[in-house]
């Protein structure tokens, strides 16, 4: 793939994936239960937006986020970034974090770092977008058109 923003939303795409995966299995544990992001996304979208508080808003809202808004993103910053495609991901998304933790978490009645819902919430976010970046740079870097040749070089 040679577009650069069309690659890194494949890639943004799969990260979101297995995110999503990690979250359900959140859920399903029960750890945490007060930590749900797409639930936060419903009621963000259905008080600012009028949207339906149906957690399909959620969902959406989700994986358009993790795919077209930090994908692109993405895109646009690693060429700025230093170290390898797994670094370049993780540097990335421990920025977008950041982001959630200063401006999405007070929005959605959080508080800042999410610390009203523990002080567990930053460190498992954290976690989760670490693994969101590993996999977002991994994949993008796999999806270039000279990864394929350099793969097949190696093997």
């Amino acid at each position: 793939m040679t577009n650069p923003y069309l690659r890194a939303m494949a890639a943004g795409f799969l990260a979101t994936l297995v995110l999503s995966a990690l979250m359900v299995m959140k859920a399903m544990m029960n750890l945490m239960p007060a930590l749900n992001a797409i639930h936060m996304l419903t009621q963000m979208s259905h008080a600012m937006l009028g949207t339906p508080a149906s957690p399909a808003i959620g969902w959406m809202l989700h994986f358009l986020i993790g795919t077209v808004s930090w994908g692109t993103t993405y895109a646009w910053l690693k060429p700025r970034l230093s170290g390898g495609p797994v670094q370049h991901g993780m540097i990335f998304a421990t920025g977008a974090w950041l982001l959630m933790m200063l401006v999405v978490m007070p929005m959605a009645g959080a508080g800042l770092f999410g610390l009203r819902l523990g002080w567990m919430a930053p460190l498992a976010t954290w976690m989760l977008h670490l693994v969101y970046g590993a996999v977002l740079g991994s994949v993008e870097a796999r999806l270039k058109p000279d990864a394929g040749a350099a793969a097949a070089k190696a093997g």
